[in-house]
C-alpha cells in the first residue's frame, strides 16, 4: 500500500516541526506553514514520516493509505447511500 502525507490546514499552527523531521518531503512557507511534496511517500521515508506525525503539536500531520487497486474497485461498486438531506427526498402529496 502507497501512503501519502497529508496536512490539515485549519488545525496547523505552523509550529515548524515537521519540516525539522522530514525536509525530505516538508517544507515551510514564508509564514511557518508545511508545504507537501507531491506524491506516495517513499518506503525509505516511511519511519521519519511517522515519526514527524507523531510529533506534531497541534496533531494536524497525517499518514494516509492509498487503496490498492482491487479494493478500490470494490469500494466503487458498492451502491451510494442516502444521506438523510431533505432535498434528497420528493414532497409526498396529501390525498
Amino acid at each position: 500500500m502507497s501512503e501519502r502525507l497529508r496536512v490539515d490546514p485549519i488545525g496547523c499552527q505552523g509550529h515548524g516541526v515537521c519540516a525539522e523531521l522530514l525536509p525530505e518531503r516538508i517544507a515551510l512557507d514564508e509564514w511557518g506553514y508545511p508545504l507537501l511534496a507531491a506524491g506516495d511517500l517513499p518506503a525509505g521515508l516511511r519511519r521519519e514520516a511517522r515519526r514527524a506525525v507523531a510529533a506534531c503539536p497541534a496533531r494536524a500531520l497525517h499518514l494516509t493509505g492509498t487503496p490498492a487497486g482491487p479494493v478500490l474497485r470494490a469500494l466503487q461498486r458498492l451502491p451510494r447511500q442516502h444521506t438523510g438531506n431533505t432535498q434528497d427526498q420528493r414532497p409526498q402529496s396529501a390525498s
